[in-house]
């Protein structure tokens, strides 16, 4: 059955539609905004599998065609998701995964899918809002609908999902994604903003969702799908509480990471988990299963009766303080620019390389024709740093994530490549892992780009904050660390500079979470960050004035628009041939600047040489040294630089009169012309006039 329904959201219809496209999908949602048009659907695996957690899989992609253009490479289709895609795909994923009932196993699947882009208006918050309907008018127990929309400011005003080019001048691109009851994910980069403007740019945001939420609310009842029965997995309340009464102190002193290490606390927590499955008999899975659930209930019941009771955390941390935090940088001899950054039991070494016009990333955009990243950050997790054992296999979705929010938080505090032409790489390997590794790379990137001696506009510091609320008790935390990420009800990431805020990304678990909580956590982020600056400024403070010995070196100079053909040559043929003979890397501007990359300065004179000299042009009244190059009966062509040669008539040749050229030139003879004139292409030379000045600068002399 066909059903749509429509409202305005920021001056533009958003409609949903249903019944028409994907019908035998268990839930699918058309959404049109603008001409970008997502289909979003739904659908579930008919059995529950045997499976400790929610089976969901998340795949947003974006179609070539939808914006007109053909895939480019050899295949002329679409292959592997694109980084965009991914993060996308994790939008979508973030918000909605804990809002499925708890227990819930069977395998489900949600597919967004680009099938029109306006290049006006992005599909990524249409997708997450398309997704949520689509769960939501499905057969599956899914039943809180959600909603995204991005917030921008553009002169100083809010404004809701600004337009891909309005985007570009905003100081804030926020997504937020809620319920009509509350806020349920943040994904934010910033030009240094001030924690109220990101507080007030929340508010706004849940005002909008919650129309976008009603709608949805509208397109369920009009479609009336009847949800499949759900019975959530049993839980023995009578072992619980053996188990309370056994257990309970034992593992509370096992948990404290004050007493013990991060390790040894883990190995007494799993050895009183094999303790108590010793003492079920091994025939007797179902049995073994409830006592799971038992005792990761007793976990989280005892840490959060710890925070909220008795106001202690695992490490006996105040709840805004810092773990102890050591920074160094130039830590690697040939890098161009590294940092070792540890917090607590987290680590991160990140380093950073500068490269050429060559090495920028190549994007291939939806909206856009190809443009060149010069700002790359990239984010390792080998299993080493939990001390686990797995195959290094190419980055999953989760260290693309953790990158890009690094990326996100640095990206705006670069230089312009007006002012520092370099395209640059920072990596971050995480050595160690205890805590938010991603504000981790933030801090031990920003280290490291000063260090390669990238002049940032200041230094960024991220923290990781948390959330612990029940009913009216709550407890927000700074610099959150195992237990207090996996039980506590909110992951808060902030990153920023002493200005203002530049990234921010948060995921709530639990719809008690009001804005006035998140204004306290703001603050109290925002304290934190300004300590751990302070710690980084101890360590360096600002950008070494120069880059590494093994960085290359910039030499720029100018040369007329039309040379550009000359020092290129046919098909690349002369450009190459000086960074062969050179060993230097070149860039070439369309508005006729010329990069020269090169390790040493003896490279560089060479090469600065041979483009001067290929691209050089005669001026009327300058003498220049040149060979004779050809001689003909009315005089000779002499080559005053390379591929450059004009004419010196016989009259121009000397002061007296001469019978023949040969009479006083030969092929190869270097002599000094001046240019008297330049017609079109033809350059007249004359020695007379060199030799006239030498006379009348001999006889001033004598004078």
């Amino acid at each position: 059955m066909f059903e749509q329904v429509s409202l305005e959201v920021g001056g533009r219809t958003l409609n949903f539609e249903t019944g028409k496209m994907a019908r035998q999908a268990h839930g699918a949602v058309v959404a049109r905004y603008g001409d970008t048009v997502v289909l979003a659907t739904a659908c579930m695996d008919s059995k529950a599998a045997e499976k400790d957690f929610l089976p969901l899989t998340v795949d947003y992609r974006e179609y070539t065609y939808s914006a007109g253009k053909i895939p480019g490479g050899f295949f002329k289709r679409e292959g592997r998701p694109s980084e965009k895609e991914i993060l996308t795909s994790r939008l979508i994923d973030r918000p909605l995964r804990p809002l499925f009932p708890e227990g819930w196993s069977n395998e489900t699947q949600i597919v967004s899918m680009v099938l029109s882009a306006d290049s006006e208006n992005d599909p990524d918050v249409i997708g997450v809002t398309a997704a949520s309907a689509a769960l939501y008018i499905s057969k599956i127990p899914f039943t809180t609908p959600i909603a995204a929309v991005r917030i921008g400011m553009l002169e100083g005003k809010l404004v809701v999902n600004p337009t891909v080019a309005e985007q570009k001048t905003s100081t804030m691109n926020i997504v937020v994604a809620g319920s009509d009851k509350a806020i349920v994910m943040v994904e934010s980069g910033a030009l240094e903003v001030s924690e109220d403007a990101v507080a007030d740019a929340l508010e706004f945001a849940h005002a909008e969702i919650r129309k976008i939420v009603a709608a949805i609310r509208e397109l369920h009842d009009k479609v009336k799908t009847q949800k499949v029965t759900f019975t959530p997995p049993a839980f023995d309340e009578a072992l619980y509480k053996q188990m309370q009464q056994q257990y309970g102190e034992k593992l509370r002193d096992a948990s404290d990471t004050a007493k013990y290490p991060k390790s040894e606390s883990y190995s007494r927590i799993d050895a009183i988990k094999a303790e108590i499955y010793a003492t079920i008999p091994p025939e007797d899975v179902e049995k073994k299963k409830l006592a799971a659930r038992a005792f990761e209930r007793l976990r989280e019941f005892i840490f959060r009766d710890d925070m909220l009771t008795r106001k202690r955390r695992p490490d006996a941390r105040a709840f805004d303080q810092v773990r102890e935090i050591t920074c160094e940088t130039g830590v690697l001899p040939r890098a161009h620019g590294s940092a070792l950054f540890t917090r607590g039991e987290t680590q991160s070494l990140s380093t950073a390389t500068l490269g050429t016009k060559e090495d920028m990333q190549r994007q291939d955009l939806l909206f856009e024709k190809d443009t060149f990243k010069h700002f790359m950050l990239h984010y390792n997790f080998p299993p080493f740093s939990v001390g686990e054992v797995k195959f290094l296999r190419g980055p999953g979705r989760r260290e693309i994530g953790h990158g890009a929010l690094a990326e996100r938080a640095l990206a705006n505090l670069m230089p312009s490549d007006a002012d520092f032409p370099y395209a640059v790489r920072c990596v971050s390997d995480i050595l160690e892992s205890n805590g938010s590794s991603s504000m981790a790379t933030v801090c031990g990137g920003s280290l490291a780009l000063m260090d390669a001696g990238v002049p940032l506009k200041s230094a960024c510091a991220g923290i990781a904050m948390g959330l612990v609320v029940e009913g009216d008790k709550y407890a927000i935390l700074t610099d959150i660390a195992g237990a207090e990420d996996h039980y506590g009800d909110m992951d808060f990431k902030v990153a920023g500079t002493r200005q203002g805020i530049t990234a921010l990304q948060m995921d709530i678990k639990v719809a008690g979470v009001s804005i006035a909580m998140m204004r306290e956590a703001l603050a109290q982020a925002r304290k934190a960050r300004l300590q751990i600056l302070d710690i980084m400024d101890k360590t360096l403070a600002s950008a070494r004035p120069e880059i590494s010995l093994y960085a290359p070196h910039l030499f720029m100079l100018n040369i007329p628009t039309d040379k550009i053909r000359d020092l290129i040559g046919p098909g690349g043929k002369k450009i190459r041939g000086i960074i062969e003979a050179t060993g230097v890397k070149i860039d070439v501007m369309d508005d006729g600047k010329v990069h020269v990359f090169a390790s040493s300065g003896k490279s560089a004179e060479e090469a600065l040489k041979m483009i001067r000299d290929v691209t050089a042009t005669a001026e009327i009244g300058k003498t220049y040294l040149g060979t004779v190059v050809r001689i003909a009966e009315f005089g000779a062509f002499v080559e005053i630089f390379p591929g450059t040669d004009g004419l010196l008539h016989i009259s121009e040749i000397a002061e007296a009169r001469i019978r023949a050229v040969r009479d006083e030139l030969k092929e190869g003879d270097q002599i000094l012309v001046k240019v008297l004139a330049i017609e079109g292409n033809k350059i007249r030379l004359s020695r007379k006039a060199v030799l006239r000045d030498k006379q009348a600068t001999k006889s001033e002399a004598a004078t």
